[in-house]
């Protein structure tokens, strides 16, 4: 299984390709299940009118869901704080695009039971996706009973989950377990607090119960930078895998460095247990590749080279070392051996 960064690809990467493209599709296409969350609504002929204009206006197009299939992906998150950038019908137009298209997926629905229940991938092992999003969902966004929309958990005051959100999602995760060979849980994460960079006391607990609720992974993006890797049970907890592709388009300078360096994560299953992670380094261009085409050529994704790929595990092996996780590095890669 392969599991990237987010992807909050506006300009398919496919269509213009570049010094260093190849390689990320070929470390990608190593997975069986390759796993990102679609950081963009897809516009479509059904789609509805904006509810943003800012820089954080984010769509893609349907050439968007094809470049996504060439670089090897086949399972989708939908579930985040851009999935209502085209209103309720948008929600429902990109759900349809995503289906036309082949992935499996989860994480919207046309109501809150569809929206939390599990996507299933049937091949080469039934994998089973549970997608949530906390945080900076607004108003009219979140799945009902009789809504469209996102499969939202929202944190309370006292910094829990809300009990009904929890209960919810841990019965899905159950219900996968079931049904399904491989379990992942995904959290498309934006309580923050003040610190972006620091993964939270709630946000490990709730990873650790969805692990005991029966997921065999649990992955999370919102923070567009890498968190650490703790374990539960021999199972992975990864807290943040930043972004894949991030189409940006903020100033330059408007996040920290860490924003731009990214990882692509290879977990090896043997008789359906883990057994080994493979942290692989990915750095992103906050400058365009071309001055007269700025946005399309920022935010791609590339190989780190030596020096980079050492600042980056080193930096993600000392916030997992503070989670009790000891990688170690080799050959500018992160490895980590489950036994």
């Amino acid at each position: 299984m392969t599991l990237a960064g987010q992807a909050l690809m506006k300009y398919p990467v496919c269509e213009a390709p570049y010094d260093g493209l190849l390689d990320v599709i070929a470390e990608l296409r190593r997975g069986d299940v390759v796993f990102t969350n679609l950081e963009v609504a897809i516009k479509t002929s059904a789609s509805g009118v904006p509810t943003r204009d800012t820089e954080f206006f984010h769509t893609g197009s349907e050439t968007t869901l094809e470049c996504l299939h060439e670089m090897g992906f086949n399972l989708l998150s939908l579930s985040n704080n851009h999935a209502w950038d085209l209103g309720t019908s948008g929600i429902i137009a990109t759900r349809d695009a995503v289906d036309r298209s082949g992935f499996a997926y989860a994480g919207t629905g046309n109501n809150m039971a569809q929206a939390s229940a599990a996507g299933y991938l049937e091949t080469p092992v039934k994998t089973a996706l549970i997608a949530m999003a906390m945080g900076k969902i607004r108003d009219g966004a979140a799945a009902t009973k009789t809504r469209p929309g996102v499969n939202e958990v929202v944190l309370g005051a006292d910094l829990q989950p809300n009990p009904k959100d929890l209960e919810r999602n841990i019965t899905a995760i159950k219900a996968a377990r079931v049904n399904a060979k491989i379990v992942i849980v995904y959290l498309h994460n934006h309580e923050w607090g003040e610190d972006m960079a620091i993964t939270k006391p709630w946000a490990r607990e709730f990873a650790r119960q969805c692990i005991e609720a029966g997921a065999d992974i649990f992955v999370s993006h919102g923070a567009p930078l890498l968190h650490g890797i703790e374990l539960q049970n021999n199972r992975p907890i990864l807290h943040g895998l930043g972004s894949l592709v991030f189409h940006s388009h903020t100033d330059i300078g408007y996040y920290v460095p860490e924003v731009w360096e990214s990882a692509i994560v290879h977990v090896d299953f043997v008789a359906g247990q883990v057994r080994h992670l493979e942290i692989v380094p990915v750095v992103i261009n906050e400058v365009g590749d071309d001055p007269a085409r700025q946005w399309p050529t920022r935010g791609r994704p590339k190989l780190a080279n030596e020096e980079q790929a050492h600042r980056i595990l080193t930096r993600m092996q000392k916030k997992s070392a503070e989670l009790g996780v000891n990688l170690r590095i080799e050959n500018g890669r992160g490895l980590l051996d489950l036994g």
